[in-house]
């Protein structure tokens, strides 16, 4: 597990009407700030990688569909420098309905897995600025990670 990383597993709770899922609370210890939540679909076998953020804290989870979320951990002084780790997100069983909290400088990226599309909500600690982030190609070499 990539040093930083917390993984915190979400409840959701279902009748015959539908279910509610749980995400973020401003009591919970991972929550920092609230800066903005969106939505980001990924299509089936489709790559979204690679971005890291500067400033921000992301907490992922998959509300639809089901995807592979990688990180990759370059920051200098970590004791985790160099070392991937995948995660399973979906909210079709418990064990992979997940929150997973990146701290800064983490690279990372989703492959869709499900037909035909998955939406991964983000809740960032400040609100979204391009100009905070860096991107790269998901066959960048420097990754040397096999989708």
């Amino acid at each position: 597990m990539i040093e930083g990383v917390v993984i915190t597993n979400l409840k959701q709770i279902s009748d015959d009407r539908g279910k509610i899922m749980h995400m973020l609370r401003k009591d919970s210890k991972i929550f920092k700030n609230f800066g903005e939540i969106y939505f980001s679909t990924i299509n089936f076998n489709y790559i979204k990688a690679w971005h890291l953020h500067k400033e921000n804290t992301l907490n992922y989870t998959c509300i639809k569909g089901k995807v592979k979320l990688v990180l990759f951990d370059d920051r200098k002084k970590s004791l985790t420098k160099g070392q991937y780790q995948e995660i399973i997100l979906s909210p079709d069983k418990p064990e992979t309905y997940l929150l997973i909290t990146i701290p800064t400088n983490i690279w990372n990226g989703f492959k869709g897995l499900d037909k035909p599309d998955s939406i991964i909500a983000n809740c960032l600690d400040y609100p979204h600025n391009e100009n905070e982030m860096l991107r790269k190609d998901y066959l960048a070499q420097e990754f040397n990670f096999k989708w």
